[in-house]
């Protein structure tokens, strides 16, 4: 009886700890449970300590936490015919447990794949200039489709963002050429109003030293004191008959 009995005991054992085990979950904070009793939904377990009958319940974990999800590169063709390669990264997360298990078989690939349609289809309708430089309204239009798409199955996406966007090489030389012109206007049209700016000022000084002659002398003056600064040559300057005139008047009246 004992060489019978204690396998038989052993396997009680076994069978209860493997019911237990399947009867007990602990579900954290951000999880919940969707439990199904044959076959029929009951409502969400979770958080904390559940007990479920084996066998009779199936039960599904569901992560309620944010996910990050890479969308692989894309082949686009943008609006003016350019041939680019595009990827994003797609952050959602669960706000309806049960719609995310009964509504859709695999929300996680579902989501991909929508994201990925989505993408191309976004921005093939846009121009590449668009593309580089208009970045945050398609992250926003891309987002608010895609979440549009994903609420029916209880996901919610809340960012999408363009990350890279691949350009062909010949395409490349073409912006940097782009670029390149586009510095040089911008410093000729600086020089320019430099150039105007600076003609103005000299203009309106020739007007105050023609309206005043006084001026002209005080800055023949200035000149020979800026000149007399410089002590590593010798400079001959003709002096204006303007200065001397005062002094012959008077020599010619004695």
């Amino acid at each position: 009886m004992l060489q019978f009995g204690f396998p038989g005991l052993v396997l009680a054992v076994v069978m209860f700890v493997y019911i237990l085990s399947s009867a007990v979950k602990i579900m954290r904070e951000y999880e919940r449970g969707v439990v199904f009793r044959l076959g029929r939904l009951i409502p969400v377990k979770g958080p904390g300590l559940i007990l479920i009958w084996p066998v009779i319940d199936k039960f599904v974990r569901v992560d309620l936490r944010t996910v990050t999800m890479d969308v692989p590169s894309q082949d686009i063709i943008t609006r003016d015919n350019i041939s680019v390669k595009v990827n994003a990264v797609v952050y959602f997360r669960v706000i309806g447990p049960i719609k995310a298990v009964t509504e859709v078989v695999d929300f996680h690939y579902a989501t991909s794949q929508i994201s990925q349609t989505t993408l191309r289809s976004v921005l093939g309708q846009s121009q590449l200039d668009d593309l580089l430089a208009k970045r945050d309204e398609l992250n926003a239009q891309l987002q608010k489709i895609i979440d549009e798409q994903t609420e029916p199955w209880g996901v919610k996406v809340t960012t999408v963002e363009v990350k890279n966007v691949d350009l062909p090489v010949e395409m490349q030389r073409a912006i940097a050429k782009q670029a390149e012109a586009e510095r040089e206007r911008r410093a000729k049209i600086i020089h320019a109003e430099g150039e105007f700016q600076a003609s103005q000022k000299l203009a309106d000084a020739a007007a105050i030293i023609g309206s005043q002659p006084m001026a002209l002398q005080l800055r023949y003056l200035q000149t020979l004191t800026e000149v007399a600064a410089e002590k590593n040559s010798t400079i001959l300057f003709p002096l204006p008959i303007d200065l001397v005139e005062p002094f012959l008047k008077k020599m010619k009246k004695e």
